[in-house]
């Protein structure tokens, strides 16, 4: 088996070898508080030897399950925020076709999302996109009373048992919640749902590889036990990519690169792109400290960020997702004409032209003044994403002790909901209510 590949060569204009040295036994520290749980959050370090402790048994469950949803379903909603989404929205846009769900193909299952945001013309249209269709639901969620993902429930459960009767429903919603406790796990046993388990020693953004991420992924139709097999390759292998990720990242943070932006030359890793932020921005961002993640799709984002990123303040480093195989082949036809001007790349490749770019960016961006770190993937694959999955989780760790936080908690992501909860005037809320009104009101 192949795997990712770490280039860090585009930092040695900016940080020589004396100052990676000198991380290096900070680095090595927090791989052993990471591995022996020894650290801040240690009770949530379950993702990390998570890959190897999935059976047979527990694959075959969610594909099981997954094959029921795909069977009687034309659309499977996955309902869920942040972890409980992006990992699972991540791998899907990048295993899938970018047009199916706009191809005439029969009795394919699509997974759609909700709960991710609270948009209310968001909820109507998916609504009107549901309206006449069998449709199943999983719906993600440790309590059951996150406001976003519970609006979208409420909705969609109403909605599904109204057009295809209560029988169905319970057939083919499926909640991905706790063991024991909270509002869904009630729920759930009242109703007759089908359930998986949210292990408690493993926090939302690292729970891709547990049924929160394999079960959507499952029913979109991508074979799971090879996104496991990738994952588990990565934590029984060598330790050193993740550790030099997250070493340099550091050093650069230091030479005060305070913004990390991660680049990818291919579409399909937008979301991508999105989970990475989320597993760094919330890991690493308290204290006042912590570099703050960004990305970018280029070379779409070249026509708008490129500038910023070329000649703006220097604060910046960038890591770039680099894909070496493309699934498919298109070559550039010649034309007789030649009016674009484009017969100098005729008979080549359309990913050769696009690799130039990454090449040429990469080599522009430097001599502007911005280090780059590469990350290669041979394909992307489930294999592949697995891998690429459990190194950005690993390297996260030990790049989350190295800041000298706790890798593993969130305490600022609850603000916001105490001053909703308040404007909203729920039950229990009445003095902050009562304060945010006079707040606002000065």
């Amino acid at each position: 088996m192949q795997q990712i590949k770490v280039d860090i060569s585009g930092v040695s204009s900016f940080i020589d070898e004396a100052q990676l040295k000198a991380v290096r036994p900070e680095a090595e520290a927090a791989l052993q508080t990471v591995d022996k749980a020894t650290g801040a959050g240690n009770d949530f370090l379950g993702w990390n030897t998570l890959p190897s402790e999935i059976t047979p048994a527990q694959i075959d469950d969610i594909n099981a399950t997954a094959t029921k949803l795909r069977n009687n379903c034309k659309v499977v909603v996955c309902i869920g925020i942040g972890g409980s989404y992006l990992g699972a929205k991540a791998v899907i846009e990048a295993l899938g076709d970018t047009f199916a769900a706009y191809r005439n193909d029969g009795g394919h299952c699509h997974v759609v999302f909700a709960g991710q945001n609270i948009g209310e013309d968001y909820l109507f249209e998916l609504m009107s996109y549901l309206h006449g269709k069998k449709f199943g639901i999983i719906v993600i969620s440790k309590s059951g009373t996150t406001t976003e993902p519970a609006i979208a429930f409420r909705l969609l459960k109403d909605m599904l048992e109204r057009q295809e009767g209560k029988k169905f429903a319970a057939e083919h919603i499926v909640a991905v919640t706790d063991a024991k406790r909270g509002a869904l796990r009630t729920l759930a046993d009242t109703e007759g749902y089908k359930t998986f388990v949210i292990p408690d020693n493993v926090g939302g953004r690292f729970s891709v590889l547990t049924p929160v991420g394999l079960l959507p992924i499952a029913t979109a139709g991508y074979d799971i036990k090879a996104l496991v097999d990738g994952a588990v390759a990565m934590e029984k292998g060598d330790q050193s990519d993740a550790l030099v990720y997250a070493e340099t990242r550091n050093a650069l943070y230091r030479a005060g690169k305070k913004i990390e932006i991660l680049v990818n030359y291919n579409p399909k890793l937008h979301y991508f792109g999105e989970w990475w932020k989320q597993l760094y921005g919330e890991s690493e961002g308290k204290d006042h400290k912590g570099i703050f993640p960004a990305s970018v799709d280029n070379s779409t984002d070249l026509h708008s960020m490129g500038q910023w990123i070329q000649d703006g303040e220097r604060t910046i480093f960038e890591t770039v997702l680099s894909v070496e195989a493309s699934k498919y082949e298109t070559i550039i036809p010649s034309d007789n004409e030649n009016l674009d001007g484009l017969n100098f790349i005729a008979g080549k490749r359309v990913d050769n032209v696009n690799k130039m770019a990454e090449l040429g960016t990469r080599i522009a961006h430097i001599d502007g003044g911005v280090p780059n770190l590469t990350i290669t993937i041979p394909a992307l694959t489930e294999t592949y994403l697995g891998q690429l999955i459990y190194f950005f989780e690993k390297a996260c760790g030990i790049s989350g002790y190295m800041l000298g936080v706790n890798p593993f908690n969130q305490p600022g992501v609850e603000a916001y909901k105490k001053n909703m909860f308040a404007l909203l005037a729920k039950p229990g809320y009445e003095k902050e209510t009562e304060a945010i009104k006079a707040r606002l009101n000065k």
